[in-house]
């Protein structure tokens, strides 16, 4: 991932910055926020991290202005303040999640990686692997013009999965999609849950693989 982080305390933004780059994601950090609207529009940015209480213009303007030009990056705020009114603030002007100091680097990373995942799969519209179709808008599924039940769990869970044709896909991943998972959840539970996806999607001429010790993978199936 390339993330701009827009951060005035410099010592936490090293820190926050050295966690990201041990990713090896591509972090670029500014002090100030009058800069980020065109730092956008110059580089294809992730994700934006953005601190409310900046020099200058203060993060809440910065997002104002980001979003007034056009730009649907996903933002995570940065903020010291827990007030409910701020948190309303940002949500209205467009941002899509908050993480309140002090908080634990491993918290922001799992964030983020949440985030791009799902404005991943917000720009999903329509996929298509051998016979297999999926409608991110209306969120349903058919093989052919035949089409297939989904819980809401599982049509998450193959949205990501046909985004990322042909790649293994961590079960951790998966896992923090789900609305009421996380890294924690047992591997039984996900397992449970792609042994039914499975038997629904493969007669649609595709494959959906477990990949011992590292995840799932989505595929056309060669015998097709």
């Amino acid at each position: 991932m390339h993330i701009l982080l827009v951060e005035d305390d410099a010592p936490l933004a090293e820190s926050i910055a050295a966690a990201m780059r041990a990713q090896g994601w591509r972090a670029d950090v500014s002090p100030r926020g009058e800069p980020v609207p065109a730092s956008l529009k110059q580089d294809p940015y992730d994700v934006l991290v953005l601190d409310i209480n900046l020099q200058g213009i203060d993060g809440l303007e910065t997002l104002r202005r980001v979003r007034e030009q056009g730009s649907f990056l996903p933002v995570l705020m940065l903020t010291a303040r827990d007030g409910v009114e701020d948190r309303v603030r940002g949500l209205e002007l467009g941002a899509d999640d908050y993480l309140v100091k002090p908080f634990a680097l491993t918290e922001l990373l799992a964030r983020l990686k949440a985030l791009v995942r799902r404005h991943e799969l917000r720009r999903s519209e329509h996929l298509v692997v051998a016979a297999l179709h999926y409608d991110g808008l209306t969120r349903e599924a058919r093989i052919g013009d035949k089409p297939v039940k989904l819980t809401a769990r599982e049509g998450i869970v193959l949205q990501y999965l046909m985004t990322k044709t042909g790649q293994i896909v961590q079960r951790e991943q998966l896992a923090a999609l789900v609305p009421g998972w996380d890294a924690g959840t047992s591997d039984n539970a996900l397992e449970l849950l792609i042994s039914r996806l499975r038997s629904k999607i493969e007669p649609g001429g595709v494959k959906l693989r477990t990949v011992r010790g590292l995840g799932y993978r989505l595929e056309p199936d060669a015998a097709e």
